[in-house]
C-alpha cells in the first residue's frame, strides 16, 4: 500500500516544541532538505505500491533521506538507524519536525526498499543530488560537462594468465573436442605438452629463463600443430565446422599476438577480459572487465 506521511497527534503538538525553531537553519543538511524535491520521489515510488491492497509503507522521504545519509557518511544500514535517533538534524532532514525517540522501521526495511526501486530508483536518487547542486549554485553545469572517475574491475574467474599455460590450454581445448566430434588427430601431444608445461614453470621458478623461453616455445609448437591438424581434418566436414570455429578462431589469435601488442587474449573462455593497471600497491595489475559508470551531464545521463 502506498506510503503516508507521518502525522504527529493535535494534543501532543500543544506541547512539544517543532525542531524548526531550535535548530540551526543554515545546517547544510536543514539548506538541502529545502533544495530536494521530495514530493517528486512520493510520486515516482508511490507507484511502486499497490493503491489499496497490504499495508501502508514507510514514509518515502523517510526511506529516501535515509538513503543519502548512509552513504554521505559510507555507514551500515545499522549503523545510519542508530545515529539517526541520537541526530536531530537528521531526523528534520528525513521530515520529522518533532524530536522522536525511535525509528521507525528497522535496519532490513532500508535493504528491502532498495530492492523495490532497483537500480533505476537509485540512479534518480543519484540525479536529485546534481539537480539540487546546480540549483544552489555550489556546481556549475559547465564542471558537468565532462566528468573524470576512478573506474572499478570486475574480477573474473581466471587463472594468471602466462603464456605457457594458455599455450597448454588451448591445446587441451582442441584435442578434446576432436575426440568430442570423432576427429582422429595425428598427435594429441597429451603427455609431451604436460611435460613441457611442467618444465617451464620449474625453469622460471629457479629463474632459468632460456630453458623456461624454450619449453614455451615448444608448447606454442604443440598448438599450432594441433590446430593445423584440426583444420585439415574438418576441412572435408562441412558439418563440424561451425563447432570449431570459435576455439580455432581464438586459438589463431593467442598464437599471432605478440609481447607488446594491446587487447591481447589473457583466457580462452573469456576473451573479454582486460589487463588494468591501477596504480594499486599491493596489486600492480588486474585482470577483469571495466564496469561502466552512469555520470551525470549538463544535459542528462551518458555511459563511461
Amino acid at each position: 500500500m502506498r506510503p503516508r506521511r507521518p502525522k504527529a497527534t493535535p494534543s501532543e503538538d500543544l506541547f512539544r516544541a517543532r525542531l524548526s525553531n531550535q535548530l540551526d537553519l543554515k545546517h547544510p543538511l536543514i539548506r538541502l532538505a529545502g533544495l530536494i524535491e521530495w514530493e517528486s520521489f512520493e510520486t515516482e515510488f508511490g507507484a511502486l505500491y499497490h493503491a489499496t491492497l497490504g499495508r501502508p509503507g514507510k514514509p518515502t522521504r523517510l526511506m529516501v533521506g535515509l538513503s543519502y545519509l548512509k552513504h554521505s557518511y559510507n555507514l551500515s544500514d545499522e549503523q545510519v538507524c542508530e545515529r539517526w535517533v541520537e541526530n536531530p538534524y537528521w531526523q528534520f532532514f528525513c521530515g520529522f519536525d518533532y524530536l522522536q525517540h525511535n525509528l521507525p522501521i528497522e535496519p532490513s526495511s532500508l535493504t528491502r526498499w532498495r530492492e523495490r526501486i532497483g537500480a533505476s530508483g537509485m540512479e534518480r536518487l543519484l540525479a536529485a543530488t546534481v539537480e539540487a547542486a546546480l540549483a544552489s549554485g555550489a556546481v556549475k553545469p559547465s564542471s558537468l560537462e565532462r566528468v573524470t572517475v576512478d573506474t572499478t574491475v570486475q574480477p573474473k574467474a581466471i587463472a594468471f594468465p602466462l603464456d605457457s599455460r594458455l599455450y597448454h590450454r588451448g591445446r587441451e581445448i582442441l584435442v578434446r573436442l576432436a575426440a568430442k566430434h570423432g576427429v582422429k588427430l595425428r598427435q594429441s601431444y597429451h603427455r609431451l605438452g604436460k611435460r613441457a608445461l611442467r618444465l617451464a614453470n620449474r625453469y622460471a621458478h629457479a629463474r632459468q629463463m632460456r630453458r623456461a623461453r624454450r619449453e614455451i616455445r615448444r608448447l606454442k609448437t604443440f598448438l599450432g600443430r594441433v590446430a593445423r591438424d584440426v583444420g585439415r581434418k574438418i576441412g572435408g566436414r562441412p558439418g563440424l565446422a561451425p563447432h570449431f570455429a570459435q576455439p580455432l578462431a581464438r586459438v589463431a589469435r593467442l598464437l599471432a599476438q605478440q609481447k607488446l601488442d594491446h587487447r591481447k587474449l589473457y583466457a580462452l573462455h573469456a576473451p573479454e577480459v582486460e589487463c588494468l593497471a591501477k596504480g594499486k600497491a599491493h596489486k600492480r595489475y588486474e585482470f577483469g572487465v571495466k564496469v561502466p559508470l552512469p555520470l551525470p551531464t549538463a544535459k542528462g545521463w551518458c555511459w563511461a
